[in-house]
């Protein structure tokens, strides 16, 4: 009888995990326990992240707009309240690419909100 090792697929299970671990540092790296902790924990990082994400860009697009309704003497607060009231469908990330791509377009739109 010989005795059956799970050897080479073990191998190769480690040796995926660890090329799923490159540019970790010490034994996150390397050591398989640590790489397979490390990978879990990237893995809550990111998912949580990924709905950090979306906050972040709103925030974003909110400030430039903001920015670009100061410089026209207006507010913000007013200016959604009046595309709401005007029912103007345009969200704040067209609006915040409109200031800063087209700021005439931009001009056009705000005299339209605030007439």
């Amino acid at each position: 009888m010989v005795r059956v090792t799970n050897g080479l697929q073990r191998q190769r299970k480690h040796k995926k995990y660890i090329a799923a671990a490159k540019g970790f540092r010490l034994g996150r790296k390397n050591v398989y326990t640590q790489v397979r902790q490390a990978l879990i924990k990237q893995g809550q990082h990111s998912y949580v992240s990924r709905r950090l994400k979306k906050r972040d860009f709103r925030s974003l697009w909110i400030e430039r707009l903001t920015a670009a309704l100061r410089e026209r003497g207006g507010k913000y607060s007013t200016f959604i309240n009046a595309l709401y009231k005007k029912d103007i469908l345009l969200d704040r990330k067209m609006l915040s690419n409109i200031s800063l791509a087209f700021p005439k377009v931009f001009d056009k739109i705000y005299e339209e909100a605030t007439k």
